[in-house]
C-alpha cells in the first residue's frame, strides 16, 4: 500500500517501540510520542493520515486530545485502552473517535482495524445511488436526497439542515448515507458495522450507539428512530 503517516502516542515505551516496529513492518511511516502535548504538537506539525491515541497519557489524555484533533480536522482517530471499560468506550467515541482497540492487541488485528479505517476515508462513497428507498425525495438529476428540511448529497457529500450546512465526520457521513439509502427501513446495528465501518466479523455496538447518538445530535434528534430490539431507521 502507499505511505500512509500514522501519529501514535502512548506513554509505555515498550508498547510504543514494540507497536511502531510492527506498524513499520506492515508500510507504514510511523511519528511515535510519549505525552499527549507532543502528540498535539506531532499532529500540528505533521497532519498524518490517522492518529493511535492512548487513553491514559501524560500531559494530556488520549479523549482530551482526540477532542483538540477533531477541532481540527477530520483526520480517522483509533483510541487505545488497557481497559474495555464502558466509561473509557463511550468518552472516546463521544470525543470524535472513528473505533478504538482494547490494548493487549495483536498487531495484525491493530493493523487490520487501521485499514478498514483507512477505507472508508479513502472512499466516503458509501451507498450507491439506486439502493433500497434511493427513490424517497430524490432529485435524481443532482443525486440530493430530502427528509423533511433534511438534505443529503450523495455527490456532493454535503448535508444540509434547514438550508444550513451541517459539518459531519467522514463515519457521519458514511453511517447518514447508509440510513438514507433505505428510509423507513430498520437497519441492525450488526448490519451497520459491517457496511460503515467494514466489520465483517463482527464487533462491538457501542461504537454504533455513540455514532447514531452523535449524528442525531447534527441532524435532528427526532430524525433517527431507534427500534428497541432491532436497530434503527431514518424517518422517510
Amino acid at each position: 500500500m502507499a505511505e500512509t503517516h500514522v501519529l501514535f502516542v502512548e506513554d509505555d515505551d515498550v508498547i510504543r517501540e514494540a507497536t511502531t516496529l510492527a506498524l513499520e513492518r506492515d508500510g507504514f511511516v510511523v511519528t511515535a510520542m510519549p505525552d499527549g502535548l507532543s502528540g498535539l504538537e506531532s499532529f500540528r506539525a505533521d497532519r498524518p493520515d490517522i492518529a493511535l491515541l492512548d487513553v491514559m497519557v501524560p500531559g494530556m489524555d488520549g479523549v482530551s486530545l482526540c477532542r483538540r484533533i477533531r477541532d481540527e480536522s477530520t483526520v480517522p482517530v483509533i483510541m487505545l485502552s488497557a481497559r474495555a471499560d464502558s466509561i473509557d468506550v463511550v468518552l472516546g467515541l463521544e470525543a470524535g473517535a472513528d473505533d478504538y482497540v482494547t490494548k493487549p492487541f495483536d498487531g495484525s488485528v491493530l493493523v487490520a482495524r487501521i485499514r478498514a479505517v483507512l477505507r472508508r476515508f479513502g472512499h466516503a462513497g458509501g451507498p450507491q445511488n439506486g439502493g433500497p428507498g434511493s427513490d424517497q425525495g430524490q432529485d435524481a438529476e443532482r443525486g440530493v436526497l430530502s427528509f423533511g428540511d433534511l438534505e443529503v448529497d450523495t455527490e456532493g457529500m454535503e448535508v444540509r439542515k434547514a438550508g444550513a450546512a451541517v459539518a459531519l465526520t467522514p463515519t457521519e457521513m458514511r453511517l447518514l448515507l447508509e440510513f438514507s439509502s433505505a428510509p423507513g427501513t430498520v437497519l441492525s446495528r450488526d448490519r451497520l458495522l459491517e457496511r460503515v465501518w467494514d466489520y465483517d466479523w463482527g464487533g462491538d455496538t457501542r461504537v454504533v450507539d455513540v455514532h447514531v447518538q452523535r449524528l442525531r445530535t447534527k441532524i435532528g434528534q427526532d430524525r433517527i428512530e431507534t427500534v428497541r430490539g432491532f436497530g434503527y431507521k431514518l424517518k422517510a
